[in-house]
């Protein structure tokens, strides 16, 4: 990256932008996780007990969410429910990146990205409350499905995780097809053409030509799409209902309602360690490195 950077805009400001690179991953990502790990190994104290004698290294905030059942419950819950974000938001993504890649004109792919970006100009939370209206009970959705007589009484889509899973679906669609479409681009069409004059079926071409070729960019989607939904907390706070609580919500509710920062801490560790188990099963899935994963 140096050697690059120097290249095009010499050493001084080279080292320049690496040291203001260095320094935001300091001050923004290293040392506020550290200070995180430091909170979750220690215990909830008053102000003037810290750094006294109790103020010691240990694993009670740990022990707190074994020992919780219902904690426990949801963070496995949250994982899997991740996990089946991840992949709803691969299957709707994949055919639409494949068409703006290789199907589509310059003009109609330039057209659908616009009308795909335009929505997100908007703010996450006033997204998520539209798919609030849109799920209510006797509003649009139940409306036009009634109306066209494909059900006899309307569906509380808001009383399970279904609402959760269609508002992090869409809200985090565009972190999966941008990788995805930026990957099958770089393919030549020659390949796909030759498998058709070959015999081979649609599906046949995608699982050998496609989709080998555009792993780098469907393990990128996977991996930020599966982040963000397991970090997510408005989505669910505005979409679930009290049964399908996330474990943002419990960690939310440590640090602002419960005042206990160590146990927070210790929360968000756990959940960060999990979506590290994430990524690290993805690049051995896809067989990719980091090295691919940047391109």
């Amino acid at each position: 990256m140096f050697n690059q950077l120097k290249s095009r805009f010499g050493s001084g400001l080279a080292l320049g932008i690496l040291g203001m690179v260095l320094v935001w991953l300091m001050i923004l990502v290293i040392l506020p996780q550290i200070l995180m790990i430091d909170y979750s190994f220690r215990p909830n104290l008053l102000p003037a007990e810290v750094g006294g004698p109790k103020d010691t290294f240990s694993l009670i905030n740990y022990e707190t969410l074994f020992n919780n059942d219902i904690h426990l419950s949801i963070f496995f819950k949250t994982l899997w429910s991740s996990v089946l974000v991840t992949a709803l938001t691969l299957l709707v993504s994949y055919p639409i990146a494949f068409y703006l890649a290789k199907v589509a004109t310059p003009q109609k792919a330039a057209l659908c990205l616009l009308l795909l970006i335009i929505p997100f100009w908007i703010n996450e939370i006033l997204r998520t409350f539209s798919w609030y209206i849109i799920l209510a009970y006797k509003v649009p959705l139940n409306a036009l499905l009634l109306g066209l007589g494909f059900i006899n009484r309307p569906i509380r889509f808001l009383s399970g995780d279904g609402g959760v899973l269609i508002g992090m679906v869409y809200a985090y669609i565009l972190f999966m097809i941008f990788p995805i479409y930026n990957a099958i681009e770089s393919l030549d069409t020659n390949q796909i053409k030759a498998a058709r004059n070959l015999g081979a079926g649609w599906i046949r071409t995608h699982w050998r030509v496609v989709i080998p070729h555009s792993k780098p960019g469907i393990a990128t989607g996977c991996i930020m799409t599966f982040m963000l939904a397991a970090g997510s907390y408005a989505v669910p706070a505005l979409l679930g209902s009290p049964g399908s609580r996330w474990f943002t919500q419990i960690i939310y509710n440590w640090f602002f309602e419960g005042g206990n920062w160590n146990q927070g801490a210790a929360y968000a560790f756990l959940l960060l360690v999990m979506c590290i188990g994430f990524i690290a099963l993805v690049m051995r899935v896809f067989k990719v490195g980091l090295g691919d994963i940047a391109k």
